[in-house]
């Protein structure tokens, strides 16, 4: 099936993809959960927002100090978890430790990250923090939009 689409069209207006950064693709802000949240909670999280992927987060202690670790948990995850989900924390879904880049980083070096560790989602972080998510999408949107 083929559409006549236009340059111009879609959801948000995206810069050439040869010159964006990540910043200018992203989603600001980052859906999360707890790791001892029931599993199922992650997927209503999902499945409520119509995101692809959350950050499971929580503070780890390591010796006399505390420290922010997360990672992503996909779609992909929890349906490979689908048949045991109601037994199952948030934590114990599976996902792995996250590809970050920063705001800054070119989009052609964030879509060649994805590339070679076959990732569908990468989170920004600003030092250290999760503050968002570009995911392929984000990248298709601005190889196709983003071509003027």
């Amino acid at each position: 099936m083929s559409t006549n689409l236009r340059p111009d069209q879609g959801s948000r207006v995206a810069p050439r993809f040869d010159h964006a950064i990540v910043r200018d693709v992203m989603h600001d802000g980052v859906l999360a959960c707890l790791p001892d949240e029931p599993a199922v909670e992650l997927a209503r999280i999902m499945a409520q927002h119509h995101v692809h992927a959350v950050v499971v987060a929580g503070l780890h202690g390591t010796g006399t100090t505390e420290e922010l670790r997360w990672r992503v948990v996909t779609d992909h995850d929890v349906v490979r978890a689908a048949s045991v989900l109601d037994g199952l924390t948030a934590g114990e879904v599976g996902g792995e430790i996250p590809l970050s880049v920063a705001p800054s980083t070119p989009l052609p070096e964030a879509a060649e990250l994805m590339g070679r560790h076959g990732s569908t989602h990468l989170v920004v972080a600003d030092q250290g923090r999760p503050i968002g998510v570009v995911s392929t999408l984000d990248v298709a949107g601005a190889l196709a939009w983003g071509r003027g």
